[in-house]
C-alpha cells in the first residue's frame, strides 16, 4: 500500500497544482483533497472532500481515509473569493489548531508538512542583513499575516513536542511568484504605477512556484539518503533584486511618496479594491527581508531551477507590458546615473582667468 496523502488549501491554484503533481508519484496511492469550497480547476484523480479545517469534522476524514500524509497548504494571506481578512485570520490560526488537534489524535499519520513563509520574521529598519532560521525577529509582527504565520509555527512547534514520532517539516517560503501567482504583492507589481517609499530601495526575495511544488513534493515523502527533510527551512531563490530593479524589469513607472503618507496611500488603494496594502506589505516595501537558503541545499537536498531574477523575469512576461518600455527605462536610468554629478564626478568648472 502507498502513501494516503491529504491536503489543504486545494482551491486555491498552488493547491491544485501540487495535488495533480503528487497523483505523478509512483509511491502514492491516493490523494486526499480537502478544502471548505469546491475548486474551479481540476483535481485529476484525487478525491476531493468538502471539508471546512475550522470545524472538529477533520479528525473524521483522517480516521475515514486512513491519511498517513498531512500537507496543509490553507495558510494564505489572501481570502478566496468574497471571503473576509477575519475568515483568513480564522482559517490560518484556529483551522491549524483543529487540523494539528486531528493529527494528533490519528495512529496513522506519521508526517505533516506545513506551508509557512518568511513574514515570521517581519521587516523592520534594525533587521539582521540576511535571516537564518534560528534568527529571532527584531519585533515580533504586531498583526496581518505575519502573526498568523508566528501563530501556526507556534502551534506547529507544540504539536511536534507531543508527537515526536511524526516527521514534521516546516517551509518558510520567501515571497511566492510565477505566471498564476495570486498575492498581495503580485497584486501590487501589477499596478499601473508602484508607491514606494521615498528614500528607502528595499531587498526583495521571491521563490518560484514551480519550485515550491518541488520542495513540497521532497518534504511530503521519506528523506532522500543524506538529507533530513524534518525541521523548518528557508525556501528562496538566489539573489535578490531591489524594488527599483522590479520596477524598471516591469516597466513601471514609481511615485515616492512620503513616510507619513505611505498609510493613507495604502488605505486608498484597499478601499479600491486595487491591492491590499496592508501595514505588513508596507514594511516589507521600506525595509526588504533576505533570508539565507544553507539548509534548503545541505540539509533538504533541493537546489532551486530559479534564481529570484529569473523568477521575477517569469513573473513579469506573464503580466504584460507597462507604461514604459523596460529597455528604454534602463537606459535611462544608466545614463542618468552615469552624469558626473550623480555617478561622484565633478561638473566641469571654467578657468578663473
Amino acid at each position: 500500500m502507498g502513501k494516503v496523502v491529504l491536503v489543504t488549501g486545494v482551491a486555491r491554484q498552488l493547491g491544485g497544482r501540487f495535488v495533480r503533481r503528487i497523483q505523478r508519484d509512483p509511491e502514492v496511492d491516493r490523494v486526499v483533497a480537502v478544502d471548505a469550497v469546491p475548486p474551479e480547476h481540476h483535481l485529476g484523480g484525487a478525491d476531493f472532500v468538502r471539508a471546512d479545517i475550522r470545524q472538529p469534522a477533520i479528525a473524521r476524514v483522517l480516521a475515514e481515509h486512513s491519511v498517513d500524509t498531512v500537507v496543509h497548504l490553507d495558510v494564505t494571506a489572501t481570502p478566496l473569493g468574497g471571503g473576509s481578512r477575519t475568515t483568513v485570520k480564522e482559517t490560518n490560526v484556529i483551522g491549524t489548531m483543529q487540523l494539528l488537534g486531528a493529527c494528533q489524535k490519528s495512529p496513522t499519520v506519521k508526517r505533516l508538512v506545513v506551508k509557512s513563509s518568511t513574514n515570521v520574521y517581519g521587516s523592520a529598519p534594525r533587521d539582521p542583513a540576511v535571516f537564518t532560521e534560528t534568527t529571532p525577529p527584531k519585533s515580533l509582527p504586531s498583526g496581518g499575516f505575519a502573526k498568523d504565520t508566528v501563530e501556526v509555527e507556534g502551534y506547529v512547534r507544540g504539536f511536534a513536542r507531543r508527537r515526536p514520532d511524526v516527521a514534521v517539516c516546516v517551509l518558510r517560503f520567501a515571497n511566492i511568484l510565477g505566471p498564476s501567482a495570486d498575492s498581495p504583492l503580485a497584486a501590487y507589481f501589477s499596478l499601473p504605477v508602484l508607491p514606494t517609499v521615498l528614500g528607502y530601495d528595499p531587498r526583495l526575495q521571491f521563490a518560484h512556484e514551480d519550485d515550491v511544488i518541488e520542495v513540497l513534493r521532497i518534504a511530503s515523502h521519506e528523506p532522500r539518503r543524506g538529507t533530513l527533510n524534518s525541521g523548518t527551512f528557508n525556501i528562496a531563490g538566489d539573489g535578490v533584486l531591489l524594488l527599483s530593479q522590479c520596477a524598471r524589469r516591469l516597466g513601471r513607472p514609481t511615485v515616492p511618496v512620503l513616510m507619513p503618507a505611505v498609510t493613507w496611500v495604502g488605505s486608498a488603494l484597499r478601499t479600491l479594491g486595487m491591492t491590499d496594502f496592508s501595514p505588513e506589505q508596507l514594511r516589507l516595501l521600506t525595509h526588504g527581508r533576505v533570508v539565507a537558503t544553507r539548509q534548503m541545499r545541505e540539509t533538504l537536498g533541493y537546489g532551486p531551477r530559479y534564481t529570484t531574477a529569473e523568477t521575477f523575469a517569469d513573473f513579469a512576461r506573464s503580466r504584460g507590458p507597462g507604461l514604459l518600455p523596460p529597455e528604454a527605462l534602463a537606459g535611462a536610468v544608466d545614463r542618468i546615473a552615469a552624469l558626473p554629478v550623480l555617478g561622484g564626478g565633478h561638473l566641469p568648472t571654467q578657468s578663473a582667468n
